[in-house]
């Protein structure tokens, strides 16, 4: 098997890559790469791989996957569960490209050449600590760049790099309940503690057979134990029980030296901070986490579903949302609301989540904004239900996959809503006039977030204020040459999020798991006055910045690829 890896790393690379490394262009500033001579030797590589029980595996892009099956159907490319079970898959595929290098190195469905791109050349499918803790070592004594994956649901591409030694996390899936959960002597109450491979939607099966409930997003794909609690966390439950990052009471975790660390508020204080907020990928390999769980309840979905013909109708749509958005307070839902251009016209899909009461009681919260759209001329479909939550929120069976998107986001604070309605419908109609293909909102703020803020943890401080978190995307199709995927990319970053900061006001603040990779100030965008705190924490975990991933704590001191030190 190691002859295999070793055969596939050496005749697959192009051979202007394997010259150029072999030549020495890699230096003790950069980490170690294939033809380097310091790169792991066939037999260190098969000395290694026996002490994790053959988990060493060979990584290629998704298309490269496919050829081996012999093609893949549009219905398996697209289907996020699919992707979740390829090693070398990201959910979004433009992550596993390198649009950027000369030339690029591009694995594009359907295309006629197959380079490795941004993804890792070698990874350890991981299913116990010790076999994370093997790696981890092995990786800082052969100086190799870490990438760590549980499913590749990352819209930033930090759970894949080029040239890099992936470990692959999709495997830890215990899980366990315990009623009472002590921390320094202090009773918690019931939680879950669920491996960093568990899905949001198998949490809320399992969860639901113990009649409890947790905080978690939609996104089947998403583990709740990953980049998704680091990050912070957001959920339509969000208004009613805080972040996810909020509810995280313990982490397990190997560091950059190969320890597992028992992480909490007493043991290791300093690092259980800056794991709720601190930004994904950059503190180690998430083991586990223990998250508060609630009482489940039952809850009402509340769909309206508008189309409209241009962006002028966008705009007024948009605005009379904006002047509505705190009628709901008192009941505390969650809300996600996306315009999508669908040309010619543009759908407008509202879903409501009213935690503990009836349809009749979320039928008449919404009333008046219902009403508002009809007196607009708008006709709207509606459908209502009412289910256990744990149904609602894990109805979804998949994730759409196998697209190249990218993203950019700001968190809109309640004075944007209050002070600047109509501009928020101006904006919106801008964003459409240039290009954009997705609006997504998400009313995953306020109510609990902001009464959270005493809460000392690493959660940009901007989460505290916001009211919605706002994300727009722009796609584009295989066809598009590095060129133009260039130019996408740039309109996003000096065009069209700036236009999201300026109405979002001043020293704005975005979501870290959902945002523009190229953010030009991410330090202050994604982790507020919390930075410097954050570097220092990171210097005593993760000395030799072994966990570096792009828009990530210390990763200003890297290039771009984040594999050589500026």
């Amino acid at each position: 098997m190691l002859r295999s890896v070793l055969q596939w790393l050496w005749f697959s690379l192009p051979l202007s890559l394997i010259l150029s490394l072999v030549s020495g262009t890699s230096t003790s500033r950069c980490f170690t790469q294939p033809g380097d001579p310091h790169f792991p030797t066939a037999a260190e590589l098969a000395s290694f791989n026996a002490t994790i029980n053959g988990r060493l595996m060979n990584v290629v892009p998704s298309e490269k996957f496919c050829q081996s099956l012999g093609g893949c159907s549009d219905a398996q490319w697209s289907d996020g569960n699919f992707r979740n079970d390829i090693i070398g898959a990201m959910l979004q595929y433009n992550w596993e490209q390198d649009y950027t290098s000369t030339p690029p190195s591009l694995c594009l469905r359907n295309g006629t050449t197959c380079g490795q791109g941004n993804v890792p050349i070698l990874g350890v499918n991981a299913t116990t600590v010790e076999h994370i803790q093997a790696s981890v070592r092995f990786a800082k004594n052969h100086n190799l760049k870490i990438a760590i994956k549980a499913s590749g649901h990352d819209f930033l591409g930090r759970s894949t790099a080029k040239n890099s030694f992936l470990i692959w996390t999709r495997h830890l899936l215990n899980v366990t309940f315990h009623d009472s959960f002590t921390v320094g002597g202090v009773d918690q109450g019931s939680v879950v503690t669920a491996g960093s491979g568990v899905g949001l939607r198998t949490l809320y099966v399992l969860t639901k057979e113990q009649g409890k409930i947790y905080v978690g997003g939609t996104a089947v794909s998403v583990v709740a134990s990953g980049g998704y609690v680091q990050g912070g966390g957001h959920s339509a439950l969000s208004p009613t029980f805080g972040l996810a990052a909020d509810n995280a009471l313990q982490f397990e975790i190997v560091v950059a030296n190969g320890t597992l660390l028992t992480v909490n508020s007493v043991c290791n204080s300093d690092l259980f901070w800056a794991l709720r907020g601190g930004g994904a990928g950059s503190w180690g390999v998430i083991v586990s986490t223990t998250f508060r769980t609630f009482p489940t309840f039952n809850a009402v979905h509340h769909s309206a579903v508008i189309v409209v013909n241009n962006t002028d109708q966008v705009s007024q749509l948009a605005t009379l949302h904006a002047k509505h958005i705190f009628d709901w307070d008192t009941l505390q839902p969650g809300q996600y609301f996306t315009w999508t251009a669908t040309p010619p016209t543009f759908t407008w899909t509202i879903d409501t989540f009213f935690p503990k009461i009836t349809i009749s009681a979320a039928t008449a919260a919404l009333t008046p904004f219902l009403n508002g759209i009809t007196s607009l001329g708008f006709n709207a479909t509606l459908s209502s239900e009412l289910l256990p939550i744990n149904d609602l929120l894990g109805a979804a069976t998949t994730d759409p996959g196998g697209l190249q998107v990218v993203i950019g986001s700001r968190l809109f604070p309640s004075s944007t809503y209050i002070n600047h309605a109509t501009h928020i419908g101006q904006v919106t109609k801008q964003l459409f006039d240039e290009g954009v293909t997705v609006i997504l909102g998400g009313l995953v703020a306020g109510g609990q977030v902001s009464r959270n803020a005493h809460i000392d943890s690493a959660v940009n401080p901007k989460w505290r204020t916001a009211k919605t978190h706002i994300i727009i995307a722009q796609l584009w199709n295989e066809s598009a040459t590095p060129g133009e995927v260039e130019t996408i990319r740039e309109a996003m970053t000096n065009k069209k999020v700036p236009l999201l900061a300026a109405l979002a006001g001043p020293d704005s603040g975005a979501y870290s798991n959902e945002a523009d990779v190229r953010e030009p100030n991410f330090q202050t965008t994604f982790f507020g006055p919390n930075y410097g705190r954050l570097s220092r924490i990171k210097k005593v975990y993760d000395p030799d910045a072994m966990f570096i991933v792009p828009a990530g704590v210390g990763s200003e001191n890297f290039n771009a690829d984040t594999l050589c030190k500026d």
